[in-house]
């Protein structure tokens, strides 16, 4: 099996593992919401949002793995990872003080937004 092979298995996979990135995301929200609670703005309900959040990951997990829905969900993943960039700048500057996160944790996810958003809209021009 030779390297295009390779690169054409995780072609058809990136989806799919992009979708296993969103239920995990999602998932903590609802087992460990406290930490993503901190850095809700403030006129919105802190609990409520972490779980609306974790919800709308799982739904981008959902529609990034059904091949009809790929495409736009893969444009609507790389907007929801854009959108909430800020939000992990903002957990990162402020030291994990208001959650459990630790710190070095909350700015390996400041740089890794970027892959993200490029790979969901990979997944989305591939559809």
């Amino acid at each position: 099996m030779g390297k295009d092979a390779d690169v054409n298995k995780l072609t058809r996979a990136s989806p799919y593992l992009l979708a296993g990135v969103f239920v995990v995301a999602g998932m903590t929200h609802f087992a460990m919401p406290r930490p993503y609670e901190s850095i809700v703005p403030s006129p919105f309900p802190p609990r409520e949002t972490v779980y609306a959040s974790g919800v709308a990951e799982l739904a981008l997990a959902a529609g990034l793995a059904v091949r009809r829905t790929r495409r736009l969900t893969g444009w609507v993943s790389a907007l929801f990872l854009l959108a909430v960039w800020p939000a992990n700048i903002k957990m990162a500057l402020d030291g994990g003080r208001f959650g459990d996160a630790p710190v070095a944790l909350t700015w390996a996810r400041v740089p890794l937004q970027i892959p993200l958003i490029l790979w969901a809209r990979a997944v989305a021009r591939r559809a």
